[in-house]
């Protein structure tokens, strides 16, 4: 998992005028292998019904991740979706809960202080990678942590061995100093939710990543 790429997290409030499922359909299109759905005002209900129908687009294609929500995420796979695993952050249930709740399938944990990283390391058995962050100040996460800019993910990615993803405010533009600090993927939320077309925005994140593998 050293290498995670261009990364969406579909954050359903980020995606109008499309739907949630449009925006991921074009990011399947254009590359993207790893999305986080991220659900903060729909009821547990409809998170569950999102991220079926969410996984009928994904499967076979692109990894699903079910943001915060673990009852959401084990609904979900019970009901025979593909849905491979959870991101969750430092306000939820502790990670080696998680890992034991959930049993098989992908934990990511946001983690931005030098505490927070320092204890993803000794719960790192539970843990698949890390989204590092927020890198820049932006507006899909008004409780964001301090922003660390590029040089200070590049220190928090040096801190840890888990794979590291770069997370706000993250452009295209970005790949190469994020690779360069040792990161391993860069996730977004605006660059493709809010892209004039999803798919060809998908497919430049893409490329980006690829050109400075």
């Amino acid at each position: 998992m050293d290498n995670i790429g261009a990364y969406l997290v579909a954050n359903t409030a980020s995606c109008t005028p499309r739907t949630t499922l449009e925006v991921i359909e074009g990011a399947v299109a254009g590359g993207i292998e790893w999305i986080q759905l991220r659900a903060k005002d729909e009821t547990a209900r409809e998170f569950f019904e999102l991220s079926c129908a969410a996984a009928r687009l994904t499967e076979g294609k692109a990894k699903l991740l079910i943001n915060d929500r673990i009852d959401v995420f084990l609904a979900a796979r019970a009901a025979g979706a593909a849905v491979n695993g959870i991101h969750i952050g430092q306000k939820d249930i502790p990670v080696r809960l998680a890992r034991q709740i959930i049993g098989e399938g992908i934990i990511g944990l946001s983690a931005s202080t030098d505490e927070q990283l320092a204890q993803a390391n000794l719960d790192a058995e539970a843990i698949d990678y890390l989204g590092v962050g927020a890198v820049r100040a932006t507006p899909t996460k008004k409780d964001h942590p301090t922003p660390l800019g590029l040089d200070g993910f590049a220190r928090a990615a040096s801190l840890t061995e888990l794979p590291c993803v770069a997370i706000g405010a993250i452009t295209a533009e970005d790949a190469g100093a994020i690779r360069a600090g040792g990161g391993s993927g860069l996730a977004v939320v605006r660059a493709i939710c809010n892209a004039e077309n999803p798919q060809e925005a998908s497919e430049q994140l893409v490329a980006a990543w690829v050109a400075v593998q």
